[in-house]
């Protein structure tokens, strides 16, 4: 029994031994195995890790060139703008010295006028005394007699020597000025149009224009057509120019062009989708300009139609000024003239904001902005003194209080003060009456036209009352008298015109 026991103890222990043996075999292998794995990603992770820090060193080295390369740009345009700005150096001081050798001439021939004018007067004297001696006459008497006989003779004379010289001076003026108009002209002259008629749009590349184009012109006819603008693609390189005198559609289209070619994705579809999504943004915008604009002036409650236009009125403008700018000034300056004539501050206020608000719908809608801003505000429930400054700024009703006038007088300054607007037709016509009446005041003159939009004036005269020397002290006159009566932009020509014409019949 006892050796059955141990057989049994001595077979347990071989067992649990080989067991034993087996698992540290196993787990050995297994080790290794795991070894081999580790060592594997390590190698693969080194080798990302050594192919990463390659591309970072190229990108960087791409980078330091091409930052190398902007500097080197930007270092010769800024050589040339020396260089242009080292020549218009130059050519101001040649100018100078210049505008000093006329200066200079001038003087010159100034002195040489005094001179002749002692001459005049010293021979004058020695007539007089020949006079007084030869025909026994006393020195008043002969002074009479002499002016009476040499007055013509001297005026003429005087009048001939000073228009030679001033012909001179002012051929070599004219000249110069003309010259530096000239240049000016052709730097500037089309900053005007562009401001207020066109819009640049830059592309990444000139490659985009095809893009825009379309296979044979679809795209580019596809916006025009939804967008309402003219699209000029021309030699330019790297833009594209978007054209419309409205100021509203002009901003949606350059806006939607903007965000086509930023997205890439370029065709009628398309187009209509970017479209529709900028024109409901710009309606938000439009909306959320107008709230803020109520709020910041403290003009609340106020309808969300209203408070839509004002926001619109940004992009409208009236003889060149801004529709939105000049609603503000006007609103501001009648609510100052209001609250020193105790009046309803807050009511001019509203009133000034509101007194050109139909002007954002006539664009769309046509028709008279005094009516349509009646309307609107009548059917937004707005003060009867807003209704009548609308009517009241433009003539159609009288003022009905402090408010209204304050508008009316707001208005008036934030159109005509100095830059607010171009020149309107009414100022324009009563310049040129005003030019016409001061000629046809003058003795001997028989008629006067203003030409060449008023720069000129054509004065004709009775050849029988004006001499010749008193044509040219009669256009010297009218200007002088122009200068001092009318304002007026430039300069205006003032030509006198005397013709001799005698007549007889052979019978």
């Amino acid at each position: 029994m006892t050796e059955h026991i141990l057989l049994f103890i001595l077979a347990t222990l071989f067992g649990i031994g080989m067991t034993y043996l087996l698992m540290k075999n196993a787990n050995k292998k297994q080790f290794h195995h795991l070894e081999s794995e580790a060592k594997a990603k390590a190698s693969a992770i080194e080798y990302e890790a050594e192919h990463l820090l390659h591309e970072a060193e190229v990108k960087i080295k791409e980078e330091a060139v091409s930052l190398d390369k902007k500097f080197q740009d930007k270092e010769l345009e800024l050589i040339k703008q020396k260089t242009e700005l080292d020549l218009e150096r130059k050519s101001l001081r040649k100018k100078e010295k210049e505008l000093f050798k006329i200066r200079k001439n001038l003087e010159k021939k100034e002195k040489v006028l005094e001179s002749l004018e002692e001459q005049k007067h010293s021979e004058i004297e020695k007539t007089i005394q020949l006079l007084e001696k030869s025909a026994s006459m006393t020195k008043d008497e002969a002074k009479k007699y002499l002016l009476d006989e040499l007055r013509d003779e001297s005026k003429l004379e005087f009048a001939l020597t000073m228009k030679r010289y001033e012909k001179e001076a002012h051929a070599e003026a004219k000249r110069r000025a003309d010259y530096i108009l000239a240049q000016a002209v052709t730097r500037y002259s089309g900053e005007f149009a562009g401001e207020r008629l066109m819009n640049i749009i830059n592309l990444p590349s000139d490659e985009h224009k095809g893009r825009i184009i379309g296979k044979e012109g679809r795209n580019i006819k596809s916006l025009e057509q939804l967008l309402g603008v003219d699209i000029i693609i021309d030699e330019t390189p790297g833009v594209i120019i978007v054209s419309n005198f409205n100021l509203y559609r002009r901003a949606i289209a350059t806006k939607t062009i903007e965000l086509l070619v930023a997205d890439g994705r370029i065709h009628p579809g398309r187009i209509e989708e970017v479209h529709a999504k900028v024109e409901a943004e710009f309606e938000q915008k439009i909306l959320e300009d107008g709230e803020n604009i109520v709020v910041e002036l403290g003009l609340l409650p106020m309808s969300e139609e209203l408070m839509r236009l004002i926001g619109r009125l940004r992009y409208r403008a009236s003889y060149g000024q801004n529709a939105l700018a000049h609603s503000l000034e006007v609103a501001k300056l009648a609510a100052i003239m209001a609250a020193e004539m105790d009046g309803d501050e807050k009511l001019a206020l509203r009133a000034g904001l509101l007194h050109d608000i139909g002007k954002a719908l006539t664009q769309e809608t046509g028709g008279n902005h005094v009516d349509l801003g009646v309307e609107v505000c009548q059917r937004n429930g707005e003060h009867p003194t807003v209704i009548n400054a609308i009517y009241a700024h433009h003539g159609h009703e009288e003022p009905d209080g402090v408010e209204s006038a304050a508008v009316c007088a707001a208005d008036v300054l934030s159109a005509t003060r100095p830059g607010a607007r171009r020149e309107v037709l009414e100022s324009f016509v009563k310049r040129v009456k005003d030019i016409e009446e001061i000629a046809l005041s003058k003795k001997g003159v028989i008629d006067a036209y203003a030409i060449n939009a008023g720069r000129e004036i054509r004065v004709f005269v009775d050849a029988g009352k004006i001499n010749d020397a008193n044509v040219y002290l009669l256009s010297k006159e009218i200007a002088k008298e122009i200068e001092n009566k009318v304002q007026y932009p430039g300069e205006i020509k003032v030509n006198v015109i005397r013709e001799k014409r005698e007549i007889q019949y052979a019978r």
